[in-house]
C-alpha cells in the first residue's frame, strides 16, 4: 500500500467515527457531563471507536508522518475537525499534534479552544463575524469559511448580556449551548461603568506569568458536577477600553481608546512578542474531563521575559475617519468588508505613542462593521486574540449617549 492510499483510508475512517460519534452524541447527551462542549461526546465515540484498532499501533514515526500529512491536508473548517479528532485519541496522539500544530500567530489557523486565547497571525487578518439576538441579548462569534461576508461559519464564542444596577456584563463562553451562571464554559467577560464609557476585559485565565487577579467581589465559580471541588475563575484585566466625549456630535464618529494590559507596546515593533497561552490552567482541565486533548500536567505560557511585562503597555485607538463631500459623510477604508454606515463601525490601529518619535502606524489591528440588521463583520490580526477583539467590539454594541 501505497502512503497516499494509507492517507486516504486513514482520513476515510476519521469520517465515519466522526460521523457515528456525532450521531451517538444525540442519543448519550445526558450522559456527558453538564457544562461540558458538545465536542466531548464526540471525542469519546471516537476514542473507544479506535481502541485496539491498527491506527493506536502505529510506530511512532510512521504515526508522525501521517499525522503532519492530515495537519496540512485539513487547513480550513469543517474538515479542520479531523485534526481536532486526531489529537482526542491517546495521549501519544495528542502529543504529537501539539506539537505539529503551530499557533495562529505562524499558521493563521484556529484549530484549538485554546487558539482563541492566543495572539492572531502577522501575515494577515482572520475574518469573523457576529450574529447578535436582540431578543435574548446574546451574541456569537463565527469565523468564515468563504471568502463571504457571511457564511454558516464556524462557531467561536459566545456572550451573554447580564444588566445589573450599577454596571453591565457580557459574560463571554466557548459554548452558545450552555452560558448558565455556573457554566463550566465561560472563559472571561467584558464589564462596562454605570455610563457604558469605560470596559475593562477580564480574562479568567492567567494571561501571561505573574498576571494579578482582580479583587473585585464578583470573581465567578465555576460549578461542576464532578468529584473535583467547584474551581474559581479569575478576574485578570487584560484590556481597559474607552470612549471619548464627541465634540462633533451626532455628525462625528466615536472616539475610543484601548489599553491592552497584558500586550507590551513593542509586540507591534519588528521582533515583538506578545505573550502567548499555550494551555488552560490545570484547576479549569477538570471542567472538560470529557476532553483529553484538554488534560496536561500543568500549564504553560509562551511569554516574553519577566522584565517585559514592565515595559509599556499596547494602546489602541480608533483610525481617524474623513469627511466624504458627496456623500455628505465620515468614511473609512474597510476594504469592502463593511457595507452599511453605523456609528459602531471603527478600525483600530497603534496608538501614535506606541511608535519612535510618535510615527503613525497604519497597520488595522481590528476592524468591525456593519453588513446587515443584526450581523457584524470582525477581522483580527496579530498581537491581540480573538478572545480580546470580540470583547472589544462587544462594547460597541452599548449606546453612549455622551459619545455620539
Amino acid at each position: 500500500m501505497s502512503f497516499r492510499s494509507l492517507i486516504q483510508d486513514m482520513k476515510d475512517e476519521f469520517g465515519n467515527i466522526s460521523r457515528h460519534g456525532l450521531r451517538s452524541s444525540r442519543s448519550h447527551r445526558a450522559a456527558v457531563a453538564a457544562g461540558a462542549p458538545r465536542v466531548a461526546s464526540v471525542v469519546l465515540g471516537l476514542a473507544d471507536a479506535l481502541e485496539g484498532t491498527c491506527w493506536a499501533q502505529l510506530p511512532p514515526e510512521l504515526l508522525r508522518e501521517v499525522l503532519v500529512r492530515i495537519e496540512d491536508s485539513q487547513g480550513c473548517w469543517p474538515s479542520r475537525r479531523d485534526v481536532v479528532a486526531c489529537a482526542g485519541v491517546c495521549r501519544a496522539w495528542r502529543g504529537i499534534m501539539k506539537e505539529v500544530v503551530r499557533v495562529p500567530e505562524a499558521s493563521a489557523k484556529l484549530t484549538f479552544p485554546i487558539s482563541l486565547k492566543q495572539p492572531g497571525p502577522k501575515d494577515v487578518t482572520l475574518n469573523c463575524f457576529i450574529r447578535r439576538n436582540r431578543t435574548t441579548q446574546t451574541y456569537y462569534l463565527y469565523i468564515g469559511l468563504t471568502e463571504a461576508l457571511a457564511d454558516d461559519g464556524k462557531f467561536l464564542l459566545a456572550a451573554r448580556k447580564c444588566r445589573k444596577p450599577t454596571y453591565t456584563d457580557y459574560l463571554i463562553y466557548l459554548d452558545m449551548g450552555d452560558m448558565s451562571k455556573g457554566s463550566s464554559t465561560y472563559i472571561g467577560k467584558l464589564r462596562s461603568n454605570f455610563l457604558g464609557t469605560k470596559f475593562t476585559v477580564y480574562d479568567a485565565h492567567p494571561p501571561y506569568d505573574g498576571a494579578i487577579v482582580s479583587k473585585s467581589r464578583s470573581a465567578r465559580v465555576i460549578g461542576l458536577n464532578q468529584v473535583s471541588p467547584r474551581v474559581p475563575a479569575g478576574n485578570y484585566p487584560v484590556s481597559h477600553i474607552s470612549y471619548e466625549l464627541n465634540v462633533l456630535g451626532s455628525r462625528g464618529p466615536r472616539r475610543m481608546n484601548c489599553v491592552m494590559s497584558s500586550i507590551p507596546a513593542s509586540a507591534v515593533e519588528e521582533g515583538g512578542k506578545a505573550p502567548t497561552q499555550t494551555e488552560f490552567p490545570l484547576g479549569n482541565l477538570d471542567s472538560f474531563p470529557s476532553i483529553p486533548f484538554f488534560r496536561s500536567k500543568s500549564a504553560r505560557i509562551d511569554s516574553a521575559p519577566a522584565q517585559a511585562q514592565d515595559e509599556e503597555k499596547l494602546v489602541l485607538k480608533n483610525k481617524s475617519p474623513r469627511w466624504h463631500e458627496q456623500l455628505q459623510c465620515w468614511c473609512l477604508n474597510f476594504r469592502g468588508r463593511v457595507t452599511v454606515a453605523s456609528v459602531k463601525n471603527f478600525q483600530l490601529v497603534a496608538s501614535d505613542e506606541n511608535g519612535a518619535a510618535g510615527q503613525e502606524h497604519d497597520m488595522v489591528i481590528l476592524q468591525f462593521g456593519k453588513i446587515g440588521k443584526d450581523l457584524f463583520t470582525m477581522d483580527y490580526r496579530y498581537p491581540i486574540s480573538a478572545f480580546q477583539s470580540f470583547a472589544i467590539c462587544l462594547s460597541s454594541f452599548d449606546t453612549k449617549i455622551a459619545c455620539e
